[in-house]
């Protein structure tokens, strides 16, 4: 098995479901007691939060940067940001290391347009659904992306940084979740792309009546696929 490289803690919450997901497809695979090698960066998501607020994605490229080269020091032989938001600067990260970096644009896509998908609503955090970053990339792949409005995205990123980050999983946040997915089925998506990695905590397959796509599982099983392979 290829060793898998996690630049994680963005939040541990999410980066906790990587490590679950990998070593529980890695044990179906394979058998017995097999788990995954898995090598982990874990960074303090109180200052990569504060630099998100402050707007700082260069001191931001820099953590990141950083933390790629320590995992291609350790060993690992690919790389993953287990966090969508920060895929806003996934090519300053790729252009330091060596590894091959697991875009989650890019699994992401494949799993929708396997669907026979072509526009889905996007939630994340207010970073990945106010920018382009993500959307242009599923943009160029032929999906088109509809997010909510500007309550609705203040809604979605609140229960993130409020609630999800902390562990906290609050039925009316549910509730006002499912509200957001069936709004965008009413202006035609076909699909949820859970954009933030701690939405799977909450959103569950259906909610709202549409199919949805987890993005931290997705993610994580093309890091399975890539050491296995």
């Amino acid at each position: 098995m290829k060793k898998i490289g996690l630049i994680g803690g963005m939040s541990w919450e999410s980066t906790a479901l990587y490590y679950q997901n990998i070593n529980r497809e890695v044990a179906r695979r394979q058998g017995g007691l097999t788990s995954a090698p898995v090598h982990l960066i874990s960074l303090n998501f109180q200052e990569i939060a504060d630099l998100q607020k402050q707007g700082d994605w260069v001191q931001m490229t820099a953590i990141l940067q950083t933390a790629a080269r320590q995992l291609e020091r350790s060993g690992a032989e690919v790389l993953l940001i287990c966090t969508n938001t920060m895929h806003r600067i996934a090519q300053e990260v790729q252009s330091v290391t060596a590894l091959p970096l697991l875009h989650i644009a890019d699994v992401t896509a494949d799993a929708v347009l396997a669907a026979g998908l072509h526009k889905i609503g996007l939630l994340g955090t207010r970073f990945t659904m106010e920018q382009a970053f993500l959307r242009d990339r599923l943009a160029a792949r032929g999906i088109e992306c509809l997010v909510p409005d500007e309550p609705g995205r203040m809604e979605v990123h609140r229960v993130i940084f409020e609630e999800l980050c902390r562990g906290q999983v609050n039925e009316r946040s549910h509730q006002s979740l499912i509200g957001l997915v069936q709004q965008l089925a009413a202006q035609g998506a076909q699909g949820i792309v859970l954009g933030c990695t701690e939405l799977t905590m909450i959103l569950q397959p259906g909610d709202g009546g549409l199919p949805s796509f987890d993005t931290t599982a997705l993610h994580a099983m093309s890091a399975v696929e890539f050491s296995l392979g």
